[in-house]
């Protein structure tokens, strides 16, 4: 039998949290409901930004899959002059590679490359939309992951540890700034190309942030967020209504235990219930001038991933702090045509260069170019051997994590500049390593916050996007 003294105890305990949790569920509502979330969680009560922000929202193009930087970006004449000659032994001596096996061959592009515009960029003739607003892109050539395999790449990329479980950097960034728009979620996702990410839903992962911070995934065809709409039978009033009474439920709930995640989802359904209106207002481009849709390369009514380029500017036109879009199928192996340099890739590079050109010059002949951060790039870079695996004769390429190339635009980098170099075969980089960490502390940086100060306490330990690593990249600042 329990003793007098420890029932006393326990006793007291629940009553605590009975009492004390009114406070401390109306703290957590409120902050959830308001429009801008006091940053820091349980380690901060400073409002963010951190310092004056360069950018107001991000749009990032991510090409899953890992697009092949020495056929696009990185021109290395070495490689064509010693195509299809052994690799030298200096760059497979303890070297782990996802597929290639022996002594592959060296690989020179297919692909002729010229210099574009007055910062003589040198760009592959498979992106000539790009090439044409070079003068607007920073290129980075040497970005460095620590994973060559898709799924953990995916996540360090997206959430600073390659595996599951982590908060993604979009989750981070509504979390620390909130939103500012009211009737849509500060974090959309848009897939294209076939499918999600290896890495799957954690790719935009709230992970131990408060679930409202998670990415919501929007679809440019058919019903556009899932679960929204109204079933048949049921109209607006009673909507309402079945809304208000679970609130009330949800709010005696969350006055009794003060647990967060209660909150979170009163804040969800009421967030749901406001993107009946605003979503499908979102969705229609019939409003667009004829002359948008044809830059982009718009099929209105088709899924895309210029429909959803073009979607991504109206949500940062709303106020959306973050969208994500991902294009799959950039995995150039050569084991076919359909995952190759010459027939793959090429289309790869139609089905995206348009758009992802068009979202740059849209975003600054309206104004909105200076305060949006737009990225490009995929999880990895390429190798510059001939893969030939199980002896294809197809041209392709492995999983290569020590150099690939990315490009930025608008909010706060520099504009019309190639940053770091790699060495005669594109394999290692020799000057301004750009690691993925890095790349995160800077991203945080353009929107106003400190890495080092963006954190969340977990299971007793202080977290944050870069982990214990990070360092500003200088050379990308404007």
């Amino acid at each position: 039998m329990m003793p007098p003294e420890e029932r006393l105890l326990r006793t007291t305990r629940r009553q605590f949290f009975r009492d004390c949790g009114v406070g401390l569920g109306s703290l957590a509502l409120s902050s959830l409901l308001d429009e801008r979330v006091l940053a820091g969680g349980s380690t901060s009560v400073a409002r963010l930004p951190h310092h004056t922000p360069k950018a107001r929202s991000i749009i990032y193009l991510f090409m899953n899959g890992a697009p092949s930087q020495l056929d696009l970006f990185d021109h290395k004449p070495t490689l064509a002059r010693f195509n299809m000659q052994p690799c030298p032994e200096q760059y497979l001596k303890g070297e782990r590679f996802a597929f290639i096996k022996g002594v592959p061959k060296l690989l020179g592009s297919p692909y002729k490359f010229a210099r574009h515009g007055r910062s003589g960029a040198e760009i592959s003739e498979l992106l000539p939309h790009t090439a044409a607003i070079a003068d607007d892109l920073a290129i980075v050539k040497t970005v460095r992951t620590d994973a060559f395999n898709h799924a953990p790449a995916e996540l360090f990329l997206n959430t600073g540890l390659a595996r599951i479980g982590r908060p993604s950097m979009g989750s981070w960034l509504t979390y620390g700034l909130g939103s500012e728009c009211s009737d849509l979620p500060g974090f959309v996702v848009m897939l294209s190309g076939g499918g999600q990410p290896s890495g799957g839903h954690a790719c935009w992962s709230s992970g131990f942030l408060p679930t409202q911070h998670q990415g919501v995934v929007f679809r440019s065809q058919g019903e556009p967020v899932l679960f929204v709409k109204n079933p048949a039978g049921m109209s607006g009033d009673t909507r309402r209504a079945s809304l208000d009474a679970l609130r009330d439920l949800n709010q005696q709930r969350l006055d009794l235990v003060g647990d967060p995640e209660i909150a979170t989802r009163i804040a969800s359904f009421e967030m749901a219930y406001r993107m009946q209106s605003s979503v499908p207002g979102l969705m229609d481009i019939s409003d667009e001038p004829e002359s948008t849709l044809q830059m982009y390369g718009v099929e209105p009514g088709k899924a895309s991933f210029a429909n959803n380029c073009l979607l991504a500017r109206r949500l940062v036109e709303r106020g959306v702090r973050f969208v994500q879009l991902y294009h799959r199928g950039w995995d150039s192996h050569g084991t076919g045509t359909d995952d190759d340099l010459v027939h793959s890739l090429p289309k790869l590079c139609r089905e995206t260069d348009q758009a992802s050109a068009a979202l740059v010059t849209d975003l600054r002949r309206r104004g909105l170019l200076d305060n949006t951060l737009v990225i490009w790039g995929g999880e990895f870079g390429r190798t510059p051997m001939n893969e030939a695996r199980a002896g294809s004769t197809y041209l392709g390429r492995d999983h290569h994590p020590r150099a690939f190339t990315m490009w930025f635009a608008g909010g706060g980098v520099r504009r019309g500049v190639t940053i770091g170099e790699t060495d005669d075969l594109g394999y290692n980089v020799v000057r301004d390593p750009l690691h993925v960490h890095d790349l995160q502390a800077t991203m945080l940086h353009l929107m106003g916050i400190d890495h080092k100060r963006l954190t969340y306490r977990f299971q007793g330990r202080d977290f944050r996007l870069t982990d214990v690593h990070g360092e500003l990249f200088a050379p990308l600042l404007a």
